[in-house]
């Protein structure tokens, strides 16, 4: 029994395996590694921003903490694109059953888009004020405006008190 096994593997290291040829590239290497950074960042007066790096561009939303202060939303009004907006520059306006508010830009830039379901369905910021809900998309001209405002953690503890 030993010898067979000992004949086979003799034989199994005459075997040459096939290889890629030298110049043939792996598909892998033809990709180039992109590193996007998406940071998400508060106001004290309730607007989220979600900036993504690669583009430069922050979208622009109200925090789930401000519609439920809100209640059933039933008309937004939203800033026009193409407009340039300073941080803390009124952008906008919310109105409720309950109350009406004024939306302010968290970051300084031009508006690049803005989502037009809310006008038809201004419920969308009550469904989902952080997804589907979003207000407008703001490509900024001072990107580290995002550092100085609040991260999670502290705009958790600023709905707290």
């Amino acid at each position: 029994m030993f010898n067979a096994l000992r004949q086979a593997s003799k034989s199994a290291t005459l075997v040459r395996v096939a290889r890629r040829p030298a110049t043939a590239a792996s598909p892998l290497r033809t990709f180039q590694s992109v590193r996007t950074v998406v940071t998400k960042r508060y106001t004290q007066d309730h607007e989220a921003v979600v900036f993504d790096d690669s583009t430069g561009v922050g979208t622009v939303a109200i925090t789930d903490y401000a519609q439920s202060s809100l209640g059933d939303v039933v008309f937004v009004e939203l800033p026009t694109v193409g407009s340039v907006v300073n941080q803390g520059d009124q952008i906008g306006a919310v109105e409720s059953v309950k109350a009406a508010s004024d939306i302010y830009a968290p970051v300084s830039g031009t508006v690049k888009e803005i989502n037009e379901e809310l006008n038809s369905q201004p419920g969308l910021l009550n469904k989902s004020p952080e997804g589907d809900g979003w207000l407008c998309k703001i490509e900024l001209s001072d990107t580290e405006e995002i550092t100085k405002l609040m991260t999670e953690d502290a705009y958790k503890e600023h709905c707290e008190h």
